[in-house]
């Protein structure tokens, strides 16, 4: 059986109040391909997690947001439910550490309310996004074009409406995640290859070397 995410290190950023399935089935489909999932909250131990209104279960941050960087991952997870995003948008080390990965063009997923958080970091000028209906608004003050869909993807930004979106959800946050992760390889193999720094060996000081009338 393929695991897509092999080798691959995906974060997840939430704090309490994060709706559960909105963590749960995202966490689940990238360990089942694969990947290896950290939890990355406003500081390492338990956090709570809700179904809607309702207190679920407690859940074990493994690290602090403002221990990590994005340089640390390979992708990036931002679960709903209205208190977790909300929480986490006036930290400012939760809204850097989601700005570093869309500077870098890291694939980020972001589910419901989550797309708050995006807003914060400036990271939804010129893009398309759907969400919970009530952040119509403000995705659109910030210069972004929000859809009522299922699932959209724009470059490497996953987004989607609400709980019952997660299968779609899931399945193509994993096919994102995957693409961006071989072409990183790619990029990684090209650069062994042909090193920046290396000058090519079709340089102007080769070529003048062995023109007809180049000086011994």
């Amino acid at each position: 059986m393929t695991k897509p995410l092999e080798g691959t290190r995906i974060a997840f950023l939430v704090t309490d109040g994060v709706e559960q399935v909105e963590l749960t089935e995202p966490l689940r489909a990238v360990r089942e391909a694969g990947g290896e999932a950290t939890l990355v909250s406003l500081k390492a131990g338990p956090f709570q997690g809700f179904n809607h209104l309702d207190k679920a279960d407690t859940f074990t941050a493994d690290a602090a947001v403002a221990d990590v960087t994005a340089q640390e991952f390979d992708a990036l997870v931002l679960p709903g439910g209205v208190a977790n995003p909300d929480a986490l948008r006036v930290d400012e080390d939760a809204v850097r550490f989601v700005r570093e990965f869309v500077s870098l063009d890291k694939p980020v997923a972001a589910v419901c309310h989550a797309p708050w958080l995006l807003i914060e970091a400036d990271a939804v000028r010129g893009r398309t996004l759907a969400s919970w209906p009530s952040l119509k608004t403000d995705i659109r003050n910030a210069g972004g074009t929000w859809v009522d869909e299922r699932v959209v993807v724009d470059q490497r930004l996953v987004t989607s409406r609400k709980p019952d979106d997660l299968p779609a959800v899931c399945s193509k946050l994993v096919q994102v995640f995957h693409e961006a992760a071989e072409q990183g390889r790619v990029d990684e193999t090209s650069e062994e290859s042909f090193p920046a720094s290396d000058p090519p060996s079709w340089g102007a000081s080769s070529i003048g070397a062995n023109r007809p009338d180049a000086s011994p």
